[in-house]
């Protein structure tokens, strides 16, 4: 974790920029951190929250079916839904390989400022303890570690993207 200062920002020289993440949203994804939380130590399989015309439901992994591989899309539906939240809502299958993790739900980045290079690269290789991301929640960045050594094989989280907590990162072939 840093001190708090933004290391994707510019000096303090520089203009003020607009924060990336709107107070709302921060405080929304703790709540569903908070949710998550209190499910996994419950017996429940499945938390529903409604509040107003706004729905919410987690559940278990246990709890949850196979996703098909290739959506199955309605004759006449549009194939991207309303913006990113048709995408975020179809999880990904479950990586067969080991897989780094994200510990906590925030915003990702994969380097350490705008223009930068990446942390981590596909076919390249990470250590045990090595940096390979950053995760923006409350307004502080996170430095994310990988837990496992081995070769880059794949790069599920997107730039700049919501990832949630124990969502698979990045997948690692073993050396």
């Amino acid at each position: 974790m840093t001190d708090g200062a933004d290391p994707r920002e510019p000096s303090a020289s520089a203009p003020e920029t607009p924060p990336r993440a709107d107070p709302g949203d921060v405080a929304l994804l703790g709540l569903v951190d908070r949710l998550a939380a209190l499910l996994d130590r419950s017996e429940l399989t499945e938390l529903e929250v409604q509040v107003g015309g706004t729905g919410l439901v987690l559940r278990k992994p246990e709890a949850v079916a196979p996703v098909p591989a290739t959506p199955q899309v309605a004759p006449g539906a549009p194939g991207s839904g309303a913006g990113g939240e048709a995408a975020a809502s179809a999880a990904p299958a479950t990586p067969s390989r080991p897989s780094v993790k994200a510990p906590l739900t925030g915003i990702w980045y994969g380097s350490p400022s705008p223009g930068t290079a990446a942390y981590v690269t596909v076919g390249g290789e990470i250590a045990a303890g090595q940096v390979v991301g950053l995760i923006e929640a409350m307004k502080l960045f996170n430095e994310i570690k990988s837990d496992l050594s081995g070769r880059v094989a794949r790069i599920h989280a997107e730039d700049g993207k919501l990832v949630k907590a124990k969502q698979p990162l990045i997948e690692v072939d073993p050396l």
